[in-house]
């Protein structure tokens, strides 16, 4: 093994909650562990979650890149009554397709003096 020390560093991800499967997923079959801390967003207070990933400095873009593929903004379409009255939808209107961004991950890189795994 080498004995030049690597640099290492640590990735906190806030993940949309929906997105954190898939992603968690992808990580491991790339050879990649999270620990997955459940969470709550400040703004939407929607459900989300914080993924801790421990890397070697040069594992970081693979990372990166598929954290940003499985739970980066994304378009999605959904469908909508367009028709708000005061007493709400009007099911006599047909839903219509709406373009919606959807998804998104914040990640916070913090250099890491080790790791060490037991």
């Amino acid at each position: 093994m080498d004995t030049e020390k690597t640099k290492k560093k640590m990735l906190l991800a806030v993940i949309q909650g929906d997105d954190y499967a898939e992603t968690v997923d992808d990580l491991n079959r790339s050879g990649f562990f999270a620990t997955v801390l459940s969470s709550t967003g400040g703004f939407l207070k929607k459900r989300s979650m914080t993924l801790m990933i421990g890397v070697e400095e040069h594992q970081m873009q693979d990372v990166l890149d598929i954290l940003k593929r499985c739970a980066g903004r994304r378009q999605q379409m959904t469908y909508s009554n367009l028709s708000m009255s005061a007493g709400g939808p009007n099911p006599s209107i047909p839903m219509m397709p709406v373009q919606m961004s959807v998804g998104g991950v914040v990640v916070f890189v913090m250099d890491l003096e080790d790791i060490h795994k037991y």
